[in-house]
């Protein structure tokens, strides 16, 4: 759906549930050590697809999960003083499938995606890190549940 309904030019991650948008270079070590922790012999965190929500100018996938929600919260609390205002504030777990098109485009999709949905349960493979470099998104390390 994100390659369907994402500005290609825009679409250069696969879809994704964001943790944190950003930490800084120096906690590299601990949140892979970290990472490590709450993946290595885990089962996958339960999830669902709850509805769908605007984003003004895009539409997203709700995502429930007590359980990441818990991983979030124990990393959150970790990484305190280094958090952006953005990152420290709520948390909306989401899966972006569009984004940065007209505010009447991404309504279309909305309410052409709110007729036929169904919640569902997803899957929650693993937990990566990403180091963004002004355009291109380089990987640091994947994570995945047992």
């Amino acid at each position: 759906m994100r390659r369907e309904h994402f500005p290609p030019d825009r679409n250069v991650l696969d879809a994704h549930l964001t943790l944190f948008h950003h930490l800084p270079p120096s906690s590299v070590d601990e949140l892979k050590h970290r990472l490590t922790g709450e993946t290595r012999g885990v089962r996958a965190p339960r999830a669902r697809v709850t509805g769908l929500m605007s984003l003004g100018r895009g539409v997203a996938y709700r995502i429930e999960s007590p359980e990441l929600l818990t991983i979030r919260r124990g990393l959150a609390e970790a990484f305190s003083g280094l958090l952006t205002p953005q990152d420290a504030g709520g948390w909306r777990p989401h899966v972006t499938i569009q984004n940065k098109v007209a505010p009447g485009i991404a309504k279309v999709l909305l309410g052409a995606l709110c007729r036929d949905f169904t919640p569902r349960e997803v899957e929650i493979a693993g937990i990566a890190t990403w180091w963004y470099r002004g355009g291109p998104w380089e990987p640091l390390s994947r994570h995945m549940f047992a």
